[in-house]
């Protein structure tokens, strides 16, 4: 029974990968190799493939995706976005280097805005990169640095990724929410770091470097400053129970629409249109992936295959730095082929288990499991941020490919550190604990 059994995951892995490789639609391959199983299993109705697809997405947790995704795409239409790059701007002008540091500072902050990279990417990618090759970058690094710090965004709340791991691994959100502050916060410092050095070898914005006035930070900061109370109104919403993190998501569209329609007034109906059309296209192709992914994670928990990972991982590593440092090698293969939002609904349960074996913190590993997920976006022959920003910027694959290797050191770095020193991820939960 047991060899049947393994045999029918075999099959099912084995199914999923062609697809992968002829290039179907990955909600697609997903639902097609979880219904091969029900032909190995007369046990079960396929009815019942279509009940885990609907029971997958028939949360209320998941609402605050939607929500935090709608909110994402307002800010690019209610003139949010324009004032928080301004500040940016005034703030890293005396810096070697200064529009690849807006770069990283404004990924940043937007973090706490949009929620997601894919949306930071596409907009920097059209905003950033052709002013950074006026001003004598190559567009090939200018393209992988708008990719790479893109990044930044899934960790840094409200970060879809922190939802999505949050309710697959029955994870406190809003503990997610204060744990990525600090881990985002260094990964920005790191990328600074390396554009310093970048820019000082290849002399790039090094001369006459003007210092702000008090009078343009202020005015800069004044203009910026509604947007960027939007992820401390979150976080200290949800800390102090005044409303959950679905409830806060609402809040984020609210309020995103207050600042455009009433503060700003720089949204028309039309601009409303699109921006609802557009998370609708979006919110389509996350939520059929939530389905079909959370089928599939229900055909791997019934054959106890998370139990059976977890007793070998126990038999043959004994040490939690192991664990991370294999972990790390595992999603940094599976994120060259598996998109990140489906890594974290099939990875998830089969790592839960795992995590009590080892006595690793569950908020503390969500973090680092996202890093590494995410790193994958940079590389081939998957790599969505990567095909999003080229195809933005028209920057040929092979030369993304050969400029991206400086930052992917650096992101396995910065992985490394978030899972050997915990307290980066788990020091602001513990305080507001």
């Amino acid at each position: 029974m047991e060899a049947d059994l393994k045999l029918e995951i075999a099959v099912i892995l084995c199914v999923l990968i062609v697809l992968f490789l002829l290039n179907v639609p990955i909600a697609f391959a997903l639902i097609i190799s979880t219904s091969v199983y029900f032909l190995f299993d007369e046990s079960f109705s396929s009815t019942v493939l279509i009940q885990r697809m609907v029971g997958g997405i028939e949360s209320v947790p998941l609402l605050a995706i939607i929500f935090f995704m709608t909110a994402g795409v307002l800010m690019n239409y209610t003139g949010i976005t324009s004032r928080v790059l301004r500040f940016a701007e005034v703030i890293t002008r005396p810096l070697p280097g200064s529009l690849a540091q807006v770069n990283v500072v404004l990924s940043t902050l937007m973090g706490g805005l949009s929620g997601s990279n894919i949306a930071d990417a596409a907009m920097q990618s059209k905003i950033l990169v052709p002013e950074m090759v006026k001003k004598g970058y190559d567009k090939s690094y200018a393209t992988v640095l708008t990719a790479a710090t893109s990044l930044i965004t899934p960790i840094i709340p409200p970060g879809i990724a922190l939802i999505m791991y949050g309710y697959v691994g029955n994870v406190s959100i809003g503990k997610l929410f204060l744990a990525g502050v600090l881990p985002g916060i260094v990964l920005c410092l790191i990328f600074m770091i390396y554009v310093h050095f970048h820019a000082k070898k290849n002399n790039l914005e090094t001369e006459n470097k003007k210092k702000f006035t008090a009078k343009e930070f202020f005015f800069s900061l004044k203009d910026a400053l509604l947007a960027l109370l939007l992820p401390i109104i979150i976080i200290g919403g949800i800390r102090f129970g005044a409303f959950s993190a679905t409830e806060a998501g609402a809040i984020a569209v609210f309020y995103a629409l207050f600042l455009g329609l009433v503060v700003y007034r720089e949204m028309k109906l039309k601009q409303l249109i699109s921006a609802l059309v557009e998370t609708v296209h979006t919110a389509a192709s996350i939520l059929i992936i939530i389905a079909a992914g959370s089928a599939f994670a229900w055909v791997l928990t019934l054959e106890q295959v998370p139990q059976q990972m977890t007793v070998f991982m126990a038999d043959y590593i004994s040490s939690p730095i192991m664990f991370f440092i294999i972990v790390l090698i595992f999603l940094l293969i599976v994120g060259m082929f598996v998109e990140g939002n489906v890594s974290i609904i099939i990875l998830t349960p089969l790592f839960m288990p795992m995590l009590q074996q080892y006595g690793i913190d569950p908020v503390h590993f969500g973090i680092f499991f996202i890093v590494c997920i995410s790193i994958g976006t940079l590389t081939p022959p998957l790599g969505t941020i990567m095909f999003t920003t080229c195809s933005i910027t028209g920057t040929k694959v092979e030369d993304f490919i050969k400029h991206s290797i400086p930052f992917l050191i650096v992101l396995i770095i910065a992985a490394m550190l978030i899972a050997f020193v915990p307290g980066i991820s788990l020091w602001i939960p513990t305080i507001f604990s």
